[in-house]
């Protein structure tokens, strides 16, 4: 980004900073005027930074993407959110950036566990966020952390004490409902010692240019268990930026499933630190048609002896549609009896779809098991004459054998709610009308 683009977004940043949550918080107005001040120099990533080299931002530029200062009342139809409200799930419903408490389903939650807006936690548990906002990444980590750090309005505060074990998931809903928007929303998740949870991050929006921009850090405790979701089918006029970043204590389990369909540009990081025998379990889909591109990055730091991870990331691309895998398995010099696998693959639906993966092992340790698989391809058309064989025109042929390759991941869905709205995004894209039961 230009120093003249970045300018105008410190301009604009003096007329809400008085906004924004934490105002009496020194040691966030610390951490916001240091981000402030990164971004001011840096502004947004470029193509000249590695980890930015498949992915244009500069599109960002032409536009000037302002904060709503406040929550709009009445802006989300109730059917169009029951599309979205996970029925068996603990809900946080987020507008533009903003909480919204008569949206929000909090009935039923044990008293013992924090479920609140990032601006609400601010005033009321502000000793514990202190120790943890900023702690699982730092704004020196990207321009994008930098940024959120600073503009941020609002996001969700979870806190599950030790062996509370939550019976529903704490669902997040991002709704996105006006046009050249930023939503900068940030998000601590803490479970503590033998602790379990679920949590779901939705994005969503009505049919409008906007940025979303979303940073979780997450706790992990000693023998605690968390199975984070992501959700990703904003508008595909959006812009979005979603960074997940994990501190994983003794023995504790970590799993992800990221599903990204939505977007013009969108671009996820999830990275994980692992500490002695952590586990962690990275999968991934991403769907990609007309002119989207959807960027995933992946790190998993292996920091301490004998740790356990698996990643498996899947793309399907069609028309012009770009996809970006860039997965990296760091093994410390005192991480061994490492165990880690990495598997990424592509199929592309046409000629102009495009793939950049990159797979890197960094191993500095001398008793470790670790490998790595990528494949890029097209469908088999052996497999398409089978169909056609079998009564199947060439075009359910086509749409069944590609989602037998997405469905793999819908299927290590468990919630119910989740994977049966998950399901239904992919076959609305790749749709099986006419074909026997007997055949899907």
């Amino acid at each position: 980004m230009t120093t003249a683009t970045a300018s105008r977004y410190t301009a604009e940043y003096q007329t809400i900073a008085p906004a924004l949550p934490g105002q009496s918080l020194p040691w966030l107005q610390q951490l916001r005027s240091e981000a402030l001040a990164a971004f001011s120099v840096h502004g947004f990533p470029s193509l000249r930074e590695e980890e930015w080299r498949y992915t244009n931002v500069s599109a960002i530029e032409k536009k000037l993407f302002k904060p709503v200062t406040g929550l709009t009342a009445g802006s989300v139809d109730a059917d169009w959110l029951k599309q979205h409200q996970l029925e068996d799930a603990w809900s946080v419903v987020l507008i533009d950036g903003h909480f919204s408490a008569e949206l929000s389903v909090l009935d039923g939650l044990p008293e013992s566990v924090s479920v609140m807006s990032m601006a609400e936690a601010l005033n009321s548990q502000s000793a514990l966020l202190e120790q943890h906002v900023g702690r699982a990444v730092a704004n020196e980590e990207n321009s994008f952390i930098a940024f959120n750090m600073a503009w941020f309005t609002d996001g969700l505060f979870v806190h599950v004490p030790a062996k509370q074990v939550l019976a529903k998931p704490v669902q997040l809903l991002h709704i996105a409902t006006q046009a050249d928007t930023l939503a900068a929303t940030r998000n601590v998740v803490v479970v503590d010692d033998m602790a379990e949870a679920q949590v779901i991050e939705t994005f969503v929006g009505l049919d409008q240019a906007y940025l979303s921009a979303a940073v979780t850090e997450v706790f992990v405790g000693p023998n605690a268990d968390l199975t984070l979701f992501k959700q990703q089918s904003e508008s595909e006029k959006a812009y979005h930026f979603g960074g997940i970043y994990v501190k994983q204590a003794r023995d504790a389990r970590f799993r992800h499933h990221n599903f990204a369909f939505g977007s013009l540009l969108a671009r996820s990081d999830i990275h994980t630190d692992l500490d002695h025998a952590s586990e962690c379990e990275l999968n991934g889909l991403f769907l990609g048609s007309k002119r989207q591109h959807i960027d995933n990055h992946t790190r998993i730091n292996h920091l301490k002896p004998r740790g356990i991870s698996r990643e498996v990331y899947k793309g399907v691309l069609g028309d012009r549609a770009r996809g970006v895998f860039q997965g990296r398995v760091i093994v410390a010099q005192d991480a061994q009896n490492t165990d880690s696998e990495m598997n990424n693959r592509n199929l592309l639906l046409s000629e102009d779809a495009e793939v950049d993966t990159k797979p890197q092992l960094e191993i500095y340790a001398d008793d470790v098991k670790c490998g790595h698989g990528v494949t890029v391809g097209q469908l088999d058309e052996k497999s398409i004459f089978y169909l056609q064989s079998r009564c199947v025109d060439e075009e359910t042929a086509r749409n069944m054998l590609t989602f037998a390759f997405a469905n793999e991941m819908v299927d290590k869905v468990k919630i119910k709610s989740l994977h049966d709205r998950i399901l239904e995004q992919v076959l609305a894209r790749f749709p099986q009308e006419g074909v026997k039961k007997e055949w899907l």
